[in-house]
C-alpha cells in the first residue's frame, strides 16, 4: 500500500481502487498531536464509527467498503473506503453552548454569524442545533469558524445548503438516539467528501469521542463545564499543567491516559451496548 497522507490521529492508505482509512492510538487537542498514546482508542473510534454508519443509513451514504478486507496488522482499527473529493470545510452541528462557539458568543453574541439569544450561560442548550463550519486548518494551525455565506463562496449555494442540512440531520439523529442512552451529544464535527457522481458521502470518523462533546445526561447542569466522555478530559488536564498550547506538547501521565481510556470504553459501551 501507499502512504498517501498522515494526518493528527489517521492515517491514509491506498489500496488499488480504494483507500484503508487507519485510526492511530494517537490523540490531539488543540491542533497539536501529543506524545502519549491512548491504548486501544484507535479501534475504540473504528468501531464507534462504524456502529454509527449502521444507525445513519437511511439518511445519506458512507464511505465503507468493508470493515475486515484489511490488511492483518490493522484489524479493528481500519475501514476500507471509496476514494472521494473531501469537502474543504470542517461541517459542525452544536446544540449547547461550549468551547470555541462559547467564547465567540461571549465576545460577538453569534457563532458563524448566527446570532443567539441574550443570556446563554457556559452548557446552554440551544433554541435549536445550529451548523458552524470551519476551516481545515493543516496540522499544527488552528481551524477558523467561517459563516453559512462563505461556504457559499466558497461551494456553491447548493452544495452548502446540502452540508448544513445532511449535518443537522445527522447530529439531531445522533443526538436523538444517545438521549435514549442517557447520553447528550453538545456538539460533532463531520467530514464529506464528493462521489464520482457528485453525490455528497459522510466520510471519516462519525460521532466519535474524538469528533464530538459527549455529557452524561445524569450529571449535566448549565453554567459550568461538564463531565465528559470525550477528550475534553485531556484537554481540561492541559491546562491544568500550565501547557502554553505551543510545540512540543508535554507527556499525559499514566492516570489521565488510564481515566481517558475508560471514558473511551464508557460511551462505546453505553451507546451501541456491546461490552468492549
Amino acid at each position: 500500500m501507499e502512504l498517501l497522507h498522515s494526518g493528527k490521529v489517521r492515517d491514509v492508505y491506498a489500496d488499488g481502487d480504494d483507500l484503508i482509512l487507519v485510526a492511530s492510538d494517537r490523540i490531539s487537542i488543540y491542533d497539536a498531536v501529543l506524545p502519549t498514546p491512548i491504548p486501544d482508542k484507535g479501534k475504540l473510534l473504528t468501531a464507534l464509527s462504524l456502529w454509527w454508519f449502521e444507525q445513519l443509513a437511511d439518511l445519506l451514504p458512507n464511505h465503507v467498503v468493508s470493515a475486515t478486507d484489511v490488511p492483518a496488522e490493522y484489524a479493528g482499527r481500519a475501514i476500507r473506503c471509496r476514494r472521494l473529493s473531501m469537502v474543504p470545510v470542517e461541517c459542525i452541528a452544536r446544540g449547547y453552548l461550549t468551547g470555541l462557539g462559547l467564547r465567540e458568543y461571549q465576545d460577538r453574541g453569534s457563532v458563524s454569524g448566527i446570532a443567539l439569544p441574550p443570556g446563554l450561560v457556559e452548557s446552554s442548550i440551544l433554541p435549536e442545533p445550529i451548523f458552524t463550519p470551519t476551516t481545515k486548518a493543516p496540522v499544527g494551525e488552528h481551524d477558523e469558524f467561517i459563516t453559512l455565506d462563505e461556504v457559499i463562496d466558497k461551494l456553491g449555494r447548493e452544495t452548502a445548503e446540502r452540508l448544513r442540512d445532511l449535518t443537522l440531520a445527522v447530529y439531531r439523529r445522533g443526538a436523538e438516539l444517545a438521549a435514549e442512552r442517557g447520553i447528550i451529544v453538545a456538539d460533532t464535527k463531520l467530514e464529506f467528501g464528493w462521489a464520482p457522481d457528485g453525490t455528497l458521502v459522510l466520510a471519516d470518523e462519525v460521532l466519535t469521542s474524538d469528533s464530538s462533546r459527549f455529557w452524561p445526561a445524569e450529571s449535566y447542569q448549565p453554567g459550568r463545564t461538564q463531565d465528559s466522555f470525550d477528550k475534553q478530559y485531556v484537554r481540561d488536564w492541559a491546562v491544568r499543567s500550565g501547557w502554553d498550547k505551543k510545540a512540543p506538547p508535554p507527556p499525559v501521565p499514566d492516570e489521565v491516559v488510564e481515566a481517558t481510556r475508560a471514558r473511551y470504553v464508557e460511551v462505546y459501551e453505553r451507546l451501541t451496548g456491546r461490552s468492549w
